[in-house]
């Protein structure tokens, strides 16, 4: 950059921005102002305090936005009068004051150059009301912005809602069976009981039942998980043996023994060890106990359920924590696959591709897992419940990957450059706003300064984000 140099008002008055102006007006600007010249290279770069306004005079320039680690050319002018630089200086503090994009030269040019601070005093004098109107319009779209991406959480949030409801409505209703027939066991275990304790049982033969019981319920934790034909053919084998013993309903015992892990074998121990009066009494009294560990099991897996759904919802919404945080994007991942695992049905496969070895990253987790829900409901809602849904990381470069990808139809090659604009859909009306994509591209872009790319052909979707391990977060 040169020395600073006397302007021309003849010169400004050719620049389409300042055509109208007045002469006092014209010469007021080159008195507030100077003409710098640049030499070929970066004017200023995107995210740096915005201390001036520039309208190039003569010469070529590149506005660019910074993606991921690399900065995307947007426009690129030789028109004497555009401007760029710190243009909404007027909105004051109420906005940061920071250059929103990347300014360079392409030859040597010449720019007028007004402070910021100087333009936003020269704005309030000379144009009030167009400086209200330019207000009300900035904050008008800003708010616009707002609100719509607002309905799309609430949207999106109502979804998931109904997804939780349902996943814990399983578990819970489960809970609820298992511990009314609970009750009604143990209330025949202490009748049963009641009978062995008035009969005439041997205190070696009680010991004998007790260590066999001991031994039932030790097996139920150890029992093996059967196929449905494994299942069958032991159910048949057992409930014959009880039958031969001369015990009736051998058949409604039989899947109880099964499901606790005991055999013909085991059940042949337990004639040996007890005297042949008793083996009926020995053989109800353990399928008492068997049912009671097996249904104490059941409401324990469901209440665990339901605690991993409360802990993911709790994850998902990042409750009590800080917006900004280093997490394990691994956990992020978790939680948003839990909260939306309802809508998977039962013709898509989840195949998870983890990197255990990348280290933590800081981000907004709340944010980024709104991103991973609009990248997975768009997955699974383009397979149309039949595919393979993957979610993988890894490591490219100096920069976290996630991808998400599906084995649905694709994205065409028409639409593939209009996907991440808002308002744009392929969804039929009601059911899609246009905006995921939109949001996830602002998510992960401006918001965290990284990339977000789809991949696609028929059967083989990817959309890719990629996240900057010490990234530059844009807090506004």
């Amino acid at each position: 950059m040169s020395a600073p140099i006397a302007c021309d008002p003849d010169e400004l008055r050719r620049l389409f921005l300042f055509e109208k102006l007045q002469p006092d007006q014209l010469d007021a600007l080159c008195r507030q102002g100077r003409i710098e010249t640049f030499e070929p290279g970066q004017v200023y770069r995107e995210g740096d305090p915005a201390t001036c306004f520039y309208v190039l005079v003569e010469g070529t320039v590149v506005l660019a936005r910074r993606s991921g680690e690399e900065d995307v050319e947007v426009e690129r002018t030789s028109q004497p009068g555009v401007y760029a630089g710190a243009w909404h200086a007027y909105l004051g503090d109420r906005v940061p004051q920071v250059y929103n994009n990347s300014l360079r030269v392409t030859v040597r040019s010449r720019f007028y150059v007004l402070d910021a601070e100087k333009l936003s005093t020269l704005m309030r004098e000379w144009f009030p009301m167009a400086l209200h109107l330019l207000e009300g319009l900035f904050f008008g779209i800003q708010n616009t912005q707002q609100a719509v991406s607002q309905r799309e959480r609430l949207l999106a949030l109502g979804s998931l809602s109904a997804g939780l409801t349902h996943e814990l409505n399983n578990p819970a209703a489960a809970a609820v069976r298992a511990t009314s027939t609970l009750r009604e066991r143990v209330a025949g275990m202490r009748h049963k009981l009641g009978l062995i304790a008035a009969g005439p049982y041997e205190r070696a033969d009680l010991e004998t039942l007790m260590r066999l019981q001991e031994d039932a319920a030790d097996r139920v934790g150890k029992a093996p998980e059967l196929g449905p034909l494994e299942t069958g053919d032991a159910e048949d084998e057992v409930g014959e043996w009880i039958s031969d013993q001369g015990i009736e309903g051998g058949w409604d015992i039989a899947p109880n023994f099964v499901a606790a892990g005991i055999d013909v074998d085991w059940l042949q121990q337990v004639k040996a060890s007890v005297p042949a009066p008793i083996l009926e009494s020995a053989v109800r009294w353990l399928n008492y106990t068997v049912e009671t560990e097996l249904l104490m099991n059941e409401i324990a897996d469901s209440t665990t359920r339901v605690s991993t759904l409360v802990g993911a919802a709790k994850q998902y919404s990042q409750m009590d924590r800080a917006p900004y945080q280093t997490v394990d994007v691994h956990e992020l991942l978790k939680s948003t696959i839990v909260m939306l695992h309802g809508k998977f049905g039962n013709g898509v496969q989840l195949v998870k591709d983890f990197d255990r070895s990348l280290p933590k990253i800081s981000v907004y987790a709340a944010e980024l897992n709104q991103v991973w829900t609009n990248l997975i409901d768009n997955a699974v809602q383009a397979m149309d419940g039949h595919g393979t849904l993957t979610v993988r990381t890894a490591r490219e470069g100096d920069r976290l990957l996630v991808e998400i990808g599906d084995t649905g139809p694709g994205v065409p090659a028409e639409i593939r450059s209009r996907i991440f604009e808002p308002f744009f859909t392929t969804k039929a009306v009601g059911e899609g706003t246009g905006l995921g994509l939109d949001i996830s591209w602002r998510i992960v872009v401006n918001r965290h300064h990284g990339d977000l790319r789809v991949l696609s052909e028929p059967g083989n979707t990817r959309f890719q984000v990629l996240l900057p391990f010490d990234a530059l977060i844009d807090e506004s």
